[in-house]
């Protein structure tokens, strides 16, 4: 009988150890309790996706880093929360957040949470008043520095970084200041301009494709526009495009066609060099095709306005592909209008370019860099100078899809490199390679989403 009381008793006792424990699960705060409790962190917004929830988010950041006390400004960012054990990967949009929350192929590859972040001075994430000298890229290695900084108080598995274009170039930024804070960067499409004044982009155009008859006749197409620029400009002001910030339309103009072939390889593919017009072209075939191409909304008022940032950095730190004016260079009103400055409004004035800050990027990663993906496209003009692995460069990887453009990611790579890219992706993130057979869903670095961000 005691033996039995006794055998009650230890399980009564068992019984609400348990029931204690499973009083303290279910009390843990919820991840927007914790969310909310993260210093300068504000809810804007919350919704799901799928299993997931997302979250948009305000973060308090100093306009300069160097006086944390000084000018601020709310920075911001989403996040898709699928489970505080899986890994986290940062997102470096290098542009305005996407406008959906959705999962880019890294958090894809490894079932992940993920942080997508609006670039400094990109609206509405923009100090008001505005120092255009605190736009630059150790300036936004600290943005995002601060917000892994914040976030891993709730993630504590390995963290990835990831962007495409403009977006995958500030995430090898981020690794060069702060190399710690994520365990490995996968970098898509992502141009390393180290020497500025000695582009490539010209003679890769001029060389792209298997079809060298392409090229030559979108250097026509280049040649009949400025032949009927008076018609067409009368046709541009006709829809109400304005174009004070490039002085007129016929600036804005020249500087449209001088993009056509570099747009053309960007998003296009060979298979649409059967769209080119030939010699001849009526007008409204060329306007047609213009207007698929480059898009007659871009280069107005409206349609540079929200990519000053962009052309600012470009203009001061990142570098630019020079336009190349050879097949056009005669019919040319305004040789040499296709630069940063002609896209920044007069009243930002530019600091001397930094032919350093390249270079130091360069040198980190072919010296210093570690866990780095590189994946590029073979007829992207963006890849045509690309970063490139070094000797000291450690366990790190670079691959180009054949005949890829500017939407290049690792799903389209060949067979052997997929799985060999893929693997170190889920080896870097300390997963097994059974989530590699995941659904692909949206990705807010998706060729649509690259056009739409124009890079």
């Amino acid at each position: 009988m005691n033996r039995l009381v006794r055998s009650l008793l230890a399980f009564g006792l068992a019984s609400s150890q348990v029931l204690a424990v499973a009083s303290v699960v279910s009390a843990a705060p919820d991840i927007k309790d914790r969310i909310a409790a993260l210093p300068g962190v504000r809810i804007i917004s919350e919704t799901t996706s799928g299993t997931a929830r997302t979250f948009v988010l305000g973060i308090q950041q100093p306009a300069d880093h160097r006086k944390p006390r000084g000018t601020r400004f709310e920075q911001r960012f989403s996040l898709l929360h699928k489970d505080d054990s899986k890994p986290m990967v940062l997102h470096t949009t290098g542009y305005n957040l996407p406008g959906t929350i959705s999962a880019s192929e890294p958090a894809r590859l490894v079932d992940g949470n993920q942080l997508s972040v609006e670039q400094r001075f990109f609206k509405p994430s923009r100090p008001a008043p505005a120092d255009w000298d605190d736009l630059n890229i150790w300036q936004a290695a600290n943005d995002h520095h601060r917000i892994v900084l914040a976030f891993k108080k709730i993630y504590h598995s390995r963290w990835l970084s990831t962007g495409a274009s403009k977006g995958g170039m500030t995430s090898i930024y981020h690794r060069r200041f702060f190399p710690r804070d994520v365990d490995a960067t996968i970098a898509y499409v992502a141009p390393n301009d180290v020497v500025n004044d000695r582009d490539v982009y010209g003679e890769f155009i001029r060389n792209v494709g298997n079809d060298p008859t392409c090229n030559r006749r979108l250097e026509g197409v280049q040649r009949q526009i400025l032949q009927h620029r008076d018609e067409i400009v009368t046709r541009l002001e006709a829809k109400g495009y304005t174009y004070k910030q490039f002085g007129n339309a016929h600036r804005a103009l020249e500087v449209l066609v001088l993009d056509t072939p570099f747009t053309f390889w960007q998003y296009g593919t060979q298979e649409q060099c059967a769209l080119v017009p030939g010699a001849g072209a009526s007008v409204d075939d060329l306007w047609t095709f213009m207007d698929k191409t480059v898009g007659w909304d871009f280069y107005t008022d409206a349609g540079v306005a929200p990519y000053a940032p962009y052309y600012y950095q470009a203009g001061t730190q990142l570098g630019w592909p020079e336009a190349d004016e050879s097949a056009v260079r005669d019919l040319l009103r305004y040789p040499g209008v296709s630069v940063p400055r002609t896209m920044v409004s007069p009243e930002i004035s530019f600091p001397r370019f930094n032919r350093f800050a390249m270079r130091d990027i360069d040198s980190w990663v072919r010296y210093q860099g570690s866990r780095l993906l590189f994946v590029n496209g073979q007829n992207d003009p963006w890849s045509a100078e690309p970063f490139r692995l070094g000797p000291g460069t450690r366990d790190s990887l670079s691959f180009s899809v054949p005949g890829g453009n500017h939407g290049s990611n690792i799903a389209k790579l060949p067979e052997k490199e997929r799985l060999a890219a893929t693997a170190a992706v889920q080896r870097w993130a300390g997963v097994s390679g059974s989530v590699a057979s995941l659904a692909v869903g949206d990705d807010p670095d998706s060729l649509d989403a690259l056009r739409a961000r124009r890079g």
